[in-house]
């Protein structure tokens, strides 16, 4: 069985445990978090190792990095440039209960959470979190680094550029884009396309300010595994 390590012991990390030991596809090692109160200690049972760092120690273990909020959704970007592994590292975590068609990809990093349906020629990227009871419909681009939380329903065509979020329950207009870095707010409907580094909020969403700048910041890191086109 591969060995795994959960990189952030947060919500979103304690979530990707209960996937991993749902699909029975890795040895889930523990988390790797920087807040130096939690070493040593056990989140729902699993052991926290150690710091970030230390999955450089671990070099046979898979990665999967389960960090973020909606006031700080770059942080995962930032640990992939941080932490600098290739990416044959990063495992994939899929719940058993997700549909993900035969002709939809995934990419490394990336974690879908239960219940979550990709109809037909999805494209998933690298280092996306996808919260439970997501819907992506045909032929979706989400790229790298995006988040989309509980209930978010996209149309067909609808692209989410590099490092999106978009807020619980949330809907996105058939072929609509959402630009990188871009923030939708919960329940919104998305009928027009939205620019890059923008909060929308309202049905229909409209904009409500600027993204903050820690997400802007992350706008030139590289993105792993090449762009999606």
């Amino acid at each position: 069985m591969t060995a795994l390590v959960i990189v952030g012991a947060g919500g979103f990390a304690r979530e990707t445990a209960q996937a991993v030991a749902d699909t029975g596809a890795f040895e889930l090692l523990g988390h790797l978090d920087d807040n130096a109160g939690l070493h040593g200690t056990d989140v729902a049972g699993v052991p926290v190792l150690g710091s970030c760092e230390l999955v450089h120690e671990l070099p046979e273990a898979r990665v999967v990095i389960c960090v973020g909020n909606p006031r700080d959704y770059a942080a995962r970007a930032r640990l992939v440039r941080r932490l600098a592994l290739p990416e044959e590292r990063y495992a994939t975590v899929v719940h058993p209960t997700a549909v993900v068609s035969a002709d939809s990809g995934i990419g490394p990093g990336s974690v879908l959470l239960a219940h979550c349906v990709l109809t037909a020629a999805v494209r998933v990227g690298a280092h996306v979190a996808v919260m439970p009871q997501v819907v992506l419909t045909h032929d979706d681009v989400v790229e790298d680094y995006a988040t989309l939380t509980s209930g978010v329903r996209l149309g067909g065509g609808v692209r989410l550029e590099r490092g999106a979020y978009v807020g619980s329950g949330a809907l996105v207009r058939e072929g609509a884009t959402v630009g990188a870095w871009s923030q939708i707010g919960m329940g919104s409907a998305v009928l027009d396309d939205v620019p890059p580094g923008e909060v929308w909020v309202g049905s229909p969403a409209r904009r409500l300010r600027a993204a903050g700048a820690p997400a802007l910041d992350e706008l030139a890191t590289p993105t792993v595994g090449g762009p999606l086109t």
